[in-house]
C-alpha cells in the first residue's frame, strides 16, 4: 500500500512542478514559435504515458496485492489489449514525430529574399562573415588559412574580395528580415545555438549547414556552443545583436573587407598595442582557457606569469619571458606546463597581432 501512495503522490508531484516549475523556455526572440508548439505536443505526450502508466502500475499494485486465499491468474495472451496498445503507441509516435517534420522542412526551407550571414566556429570562438555588394559568398578552403588570411577565403575568387570579415565576438543582424545562417567548421564538430531564436544546428568539418529564422525583437543574445568541442566548449560564447536597418548598416561598414585584409588594412584593431591585444585575446578564444584573476582554468593563469618559472611536464624548469610566450603561442605543445594537458591549439598571427597580444598579456600579468 505504501508503494501505491508513493507513486499517486510521484504523479501529482511531476504534474505540478511542470505547471509551476520557473524553469521552462525563454522568451522567443524570432518567427520559429512552431518549435514551440512542437515541444508542448511532445511534453503533452509523455506527460500523458508517464500519468497513465504510473496510475496502472499504482491500480495493479493495489489489484492483485499478495492475499493468502488467492491463486495467481494466468492470462499468456491478450489479443484485445495488444491491439490497443499498438494502436496508442502508433498514435503517440506519430504525434510526436509529425510536428517536427514539419518544421524541419520549414526550418531549412529559406525564403528568397533572405540576407546571408556566415558563422564560423572553432576552438573556442565564433567569428563571422558578410557578403559584400555583390551579395555573393567567396568560396572558401581550409587549406588557405593563415595569418592573414584566418577565414580561409580562395584570394583567387573575385566574389570574395569584398566578402565583410566580422572577427569580434559579435554577430549583427537587423530587425524583422528573414535571415540565412550557413554554418562552417574549422576544427571539430561544433553546435551554434541561440535559445531565444529557437535555432540550434551543428556545424559539421567538412560540410556547410545551414538554417534560417526572421529576429523579431531588438536586443542582445548569447551565441553558445551545444556540441562538446574540448575543454574550452564551455567558455565559447559569442554575441547577437539585432538592431534596427540603419545601426545595422553603420556597424557593418566598419568591418574589413577581405581584400583590405590581404592588403594589411583592417587586419588589428585601433588603439594602443594593449587595447589591440586585449581585442586580439578575445577574438582567438585565449581567455576561453587562461583567466586573468589567477583562478584555475584549461591553462595557466596570465596573473603573474610573465617573469616565473614554469615546471614542464619533462621536469626541466623554464623562465616566461616573452621569447618563451611567442613560442608557446605559435607552437603551443614545445614545452608544455606540468598540470596541464597539450590540447592548445597553434594560432595564426602575423608579427604586429603576435607583438600586441604580448603587450596586453604582459598588462594582463601586472
Amino acid at each position: 500500500m505504501v508503494l501505491v501512495i508513493v507513486l499517486i503522490l510521484l504523479v501529482i508531484g511531476s504534474v505540478l512542478f511542470h505547471f509551476m516549475s520557473p524553469w521552462y523556455l525563454t522568451p522567443i526572440a524570432s518567427n520559429w514559435g512552431m518549435i514551440d508548439d512542437t515541444l508542448t505536443i511532445t511534453f503533452i505526450v509523455c506527460g500523458f504515458v508517464f500519468v497513465v502508466v504510473n496510475l496502472f502500475m499504482a491500480y495493479s499494485i493495489y489489484k492483485y496485492r499478495y492475499r493468502k486465499d488467492r491463486r495467481a491468474d494466468y492470462e499468456p495472451e491478450n489479443q484485445k489489449l495488444e491491439w490497443w496498445l499498438t494502436a496508442f503507441t502508433t498514435v503517440g509516435v506519430i504525434a510526436m514525430l509529425a510536428p517536427g517534420l514539419i518544421v524541419w522542412g520549414k526550418y531549412v526551407d529559406v525564403p528568397e529574399d533572405a540576407m546571408l550571414v556566415e558563422a564560423i566556429g572553432q576552438q573556442w570562438r565564433w567569428t563571422y562573415r558578410y557578403p559584400g555588394a555583390d551579395g555573393v559568398f567567396g568560396t572558401v578552403d581550409t587549406r588557405n588559412v593563415s595569418a592573414n588570411n584566418p577565414f580561409g577565403l580562395n584570394p583567387d575568387d573575385p566574389n570574395g574580395q569584398d566578402d565583410l570579415l566580422a572577427g569580434g565576438a559579435e554577430v549583427h543582424l537587423p530587425i524583422g528580415g528573414p535571415v540565412k545562417v550557413t554554418l562552417r567548421s574549422k576544427d571539430v564538430l561544433h553546435d551554434f545555438y541561440v535559445p531565444q531564436i529557437r535555432s540550434k544546428m551543428d556545424l559539421v568539418p567538412g560540410m556547410i549547414t545551414y538554417f534560417w529564422f526572421t529576429p523579431t525583437k531588438i536586443g542582445e543574445y548569447d551565441v553558445l556552443c551545444a556540441e562538446l568541442c574540448g575543454s574550452g566548449h564551455y567558455n565559447m560564447r559569442s554575441r547577437m545583436v539585432i538592431e534596427e536597418e540603419a545601426d545595422f548598416q553603420a556597424w557593418l561598414q566598419t568591418q574589413p573587407t577581405f581584400a583590405q585584409l590581404l592588403a594589411g588594412v583592417g587586419g588589428t584593431s585601433g588603439g594602443t598595442p594593449i587595447e589591440q591585444g586585449e581585442q586580439l585575446a578575445k577574438d582567438q578564444g585565449c581567455l576561453a582557457c587562461h583567466s586573468l584573476d589567477g583562478g584555475t582554468g584549461v591553462g595557466p593563469t596570465w596573473k603573474g606569469l610573465v617573469g616565473k618559472n614554469e615546471t614542464l611536464i619533462d621536469g626541466s624548469s623554464v623562465l616566461v619571458d616573452e621569447a618563451y610566450l611567442k613560442e608557446s603561442i605559435v607552437n603551443p605543445n614545445a614545452k608544455v606546463v606540468k598540470g596541464y594537458a597539450p590540447i592548445m591549439p597553434p594560432a595564426q598571427l602575423t608579427d604586429d597581432q603576435l607583438e600586441a597580444l604580448m603587450a596586453y598579456l604582459k598588462s594582463a600579468s601586472g
